[in-house]
């Protein structure tokens, strides 16, 4: 069995002619940081609570905030990693 190294990758693919990598922007990220919120039902317990005065869960709310800084933080960075949208950024 003969193996051989593939040099390249997703780092090269930049340097396709014809392929343009295209670089994050702040919207991108609170994109995603509302999917996220969407995910863990946010804007319904927030709704409830201002319909009926009950508290929303506090793991939803904490996890509401981890979201909210992450978001606030990869937004401020200078460039904002591609892989922006992965789950080594955002809470679990």
């Amino acid at each position: 069995m003969n193996l051989r190294v593939i040099e390249g990758g997703l780092a090269g693919a930049a340097e396709v002619p014809g392929f343009k990598v295209r670089v994050p922007r702040h919207e991108d990220v609170r994109r995603e940081a509302d999917r996220r919120l969407r995910r863990i039902g946010y804007d319904r317990w927030r709704s409830r609570q201002i319909a009926t005065g009950a508290p929303m869960p506090r793991e939803i709310r904490y996890q509401a905030m981890q979201i909210e800084f992450v978001a606030e933080r990869l937004s401020t960075l200078p460039m904002i990693p591609t892989d922006y949208h992965s789950d080594i950024y955002w809470p679990a």
